[in-house]
């Protein structure tokens, strides 16, 4: 259904080419209805009950413009007639926008609240679709998104204009890209029915029998995407990096102060007969905070360097890369020293490779991953530069997955010469299954749900200054009495401070700032810049302070951390720069300042910078937010449970998927308009099996013309040829 929509619809196909991305016969038709409007279940307008959310359908009877009393603009005063002569009020605000759409002699439908003014029933700016004759002889409407250019109205009428080419067996034809034996089993309609009938439903059986069908489709484009990314990914030959007896890693096991937790040995297993195998790894470990993801993937690393290969491990930002080479040469010790005076017998080294290294470090940084004289090469996106060369790289660990995008794990499967370099990546993120299954079902996945022991209570409390703003005070004391007690605390802000209120520094969060709950009409967040002086002259006068934010160079945010961790700062005023990797166990107490503009995920990535020793830690959420507000119910939440798990599938549930599959299509326009990964879960597990099948009978899907159209239909057309480019 490629074929373009002009010789159909004429010059209307430039405006839907324009408005909305509509350029083929198939994008038209794939442009579903929001909502239908049944005529059944129409309200009279005499019925009407104050409160009520109606739908009517009415005549335009009279309109009047006016200016607005109290502000800038103008009022459109609608009156509308039904078909039994009863007469309601309506009011659209910015009337100029609407009065082309809205004038006498419009028949249309209105949805809205009925309220009351001047003692009459009226509907304030309620939407409205007109209706054209077409409308007036069918059981159910259809109303489509639309734009301010072209109308619901004028989008089915271009629609019903395809569907009678379609039905009438003109130029366009419609080929159904599921197998046959696939939509008997799964009791299925044939896709030019379901599309007809998405459009032009005849009963509410009819666009659920629909729906249902196209729901598949969209589920098995997204399925067959990853399988043929996992065929991919494990099409080139990988380096078995098979356990070796009396080497590093058992040095490194003897010398922890602790013992693995069954998960982490569970998991270890796991990734250990991987790395034996002669084709690429290719493996998530989702994780709790604090669960211990950062032995597991040092195992890995020593497993790879025991067999004669280097390791990488990619970071998202220059301070948890730092962080990480530092951790990894503390727990290491005299087995990360090689070439060193003390070294142990079996010693590797680690290197540092980020973008802001001066020359000097940078030529040794590069040198010693070229020649292999680093065992393991810890960075961030500098890693993925081409000029950066390995001896003989056997494994690559992406830290915090979701901040890199497909194309840069491939950029650095592509490090490994001949041979692929096995891929392990982590996330302290947990994902509900059917996230995992459309978005990272190119991976195997581990899950690491036990903490290890000696981790720390932390309680979580909402501080709600819109009831008891007295309590601002005790914010201060409870961080003073923490100093007091020698240990240390963060307070975080959404932002750094610069001039443009807007710009949320260091977050790739897309809930961040969205859920006001107000209009609008908040002021600007809180700031970095602008909180910590208040702190140093105020209520933490006296305490050590310091500031941390991704605008600063990356030497001094380095600084900033080491003091932090030398407990020589007690307090660090930072943005969510701090969320992951940090770790400071004489950290026991977080602040989060206007929590509520931060994700459910993002909350429980910085509550867990604190508790990570001996001490109980305390998260204390700040919000000005009113009680029984969708805001405050997330920091109850999050207050509630200190199970990330549990947490993810409750943040999926009230952010809904669309930033989650978007993170899938990599920026790309969507095919996805129907799947839904909380309504459809057992859907998108049956997909992934048919889909696993038919890629391994047919890898290039050669023989399955209709479904390499739907991958790209679905996933967009330049990703679907990035797939196949590689298989």
């Amino acid at each position: 259904m490629l074929s373009p929509l002009k010789p159909v619809l004429g010059k209307a196909a430039e405006l839907l080419a324009k408005q909305l991305e509509i350029h083929t016969v198939g994008d038209l038709v794939r442009h579903y209805p929001r909502r239908y409007v049944d005529r059944g279940k129409l309200t009279d307008i005499a019925g009407l009950e104050l409160g009520e959310h109606a739908t009517i359908i009415a005549l335009v009877e009279k309109t009047t413009m006016r200016d607005m009393r109290n502000r800038r603009g103008t009022m459109l005063q609608v009156v509308l007639r039904d078909e039994k002569g009863a007469t309601l009020d309506a009011t659209f605000f910015n009337g100029h926008k609407v009065k082309h759409f809205i004038h006498p002699g419009v028949r249309a439908v209105f949805s809205g609240k009925v309220g009351v003014f001047n003692k009459k029933l009226q509907l304030t700016h309620p939407q409205f679709d007109p209706l054209d004759e077409a409308d007036e002889i069918r059981p159910f409407i259809s109303v489509y998104p639309a734009t301010g250019k072209i109308t619901s109205q004028e989008i089915a009428r271009c629609v019903r204009q395809v569907l009678d080419v379609l039905d009438g067996g003109g130029r366009v034809e419609v080929t159904d890209p599921l197998p046959g034996s696939l939509r008997q089993r799964e009791g299925l309609a044939e896709l030019g029915r379901a599309l007809r009938r998405i459009h032009v439903p005849e009963s509410e059986a009819d666009y659920h029998a629909a729906r249902n069908r196209l729901v598949w489709d969209e589920a098995l484009g997204v399925q067959l995407a990853l399988a043929l990314r996992r065929q991919a990914a494990v099409s080139k030959p990988a380096a078995a990096c098979p356990p070796r007896r009396g080497a590093l890693l058992d040095a490194f096991d003897a010398r922890l102060p602790f013992a693995l937790t069954p998960g982490q040995q569970e998991v270890g297993a796991e990734i250990a007969a991987d790395l034996a195998l002669r084709h690429p790894m290719n493996r998530l470990v989702q994780g709790d905070v604090g669960a211990g993801k950062t032995v597991i993937a040092l195992r890995a690393m020593l497993q790879a360097v025991d067999a004669g290969r280097q390791a990488a491990m990619l970071a998202p930002t220059e301070t948890l890369a730092a962080q990480h080479a530092r951790s990894l040469r503390t727990m290491l010790g005299p087995l990360a020293q090689a070439g060193e005076l003390g070294a142990a017998e079996h010693a590797t080294s680690i290197t540092l490779l980020t973008g802001s290294l001066g020359a000097k470090a940078k030529r040794k940084a590069l040198l010693d991953a070229q020649s292999g004289e680093a065992g393991i090469v810890v960075g961030t996106h500098a890693l993925i530069q081409d000029r950066v060369g390995f001896a003989e790289l056997g494994l690559v660990v992406v830290d915090e997955q979701h901040r890199f995008g497909v194309e840069q794990r491939d950029a650095l499967r592509g490090r490994g010469g001949d041979l692929a370099p096995h891929m392990l990546v982590m996330t302290a993120t947990p994902i509900p299954r059917t996230v995992a299954m459309t978005v990272y079902g190119d991976l195997q996945i581990s899950s690491l749900r036990e903490l290890p022991e000696g981790r720390s209570p932390i309680s979580t409390t909402v501080v709600p200054l819109a009831e008891k703003p007295s309590w601002f005070a005790s914010i201060w004391r409870r961080v003073r009495e923490e100093v007091a007690a020698g240990h240390q605390a963060y307070v975080v802000c959404p932002r750094v401070g610069d001039v443009d209120p807007q710009d949320l520094i260091d977050t790739e969060d897309p809930d961040i700032g969205a859920d006001s709950d107000d209009g609008g009409a908040r002021r600007p967040p809180m700031a970095v810049l602008e909180v910590a002086p208040k702190l140093v002259e105020g209520p933490l006068e006296g305490l050590r302070i310091a500031i941390l934010h991704g605008k600063m160079p990356p030497d001094e945010k380095d600084a900033v951390m080491r003091a932090f961790e030398r407990h020589e700062l007690d307090v660090l005023v930072a943005t969510t720069v701090i969320e992951v990797g940090v770790d400071v166990p004489n950290a026991t107490a977080m602040v989060i300042l206007d929590a509520d503009r931060f994700g459910l995920s993002q909350l429980h990535q910085l509550r867990g910078r604190v508790g990570r020793g001996s001490a109980p830690g305390v998260c204390l959420l700040v919000t000005d937010m009113p009680a029984a507000t969708a805001a405050r119910e997330r920091l109850d939440a999050v207050a509630g449970t200190t199970d990330g798990f549990v947490l993810a599938q409750l943040d999926l549930e009230l952010r809904r998927e669309g930033d989650v599959l978007g993170s899938m299509q990599s920026g790309r326009r969507s095919g996805l308009r129907l799947l839904s990964l909380l309504k459809h879960a057992e859907i998108i597990a049956k997909a992934q099996v048919y889909a696993g099948d038919i890629v391994e009978q047919d890898p290039g899907l050669v023989r399955h013309p209709g479904l390499f159209a739907l991958v790209g239909e679905t996933v967009g057309d330049e990703e679907r040829a990035a797939y196949l480019d590689k298989v």
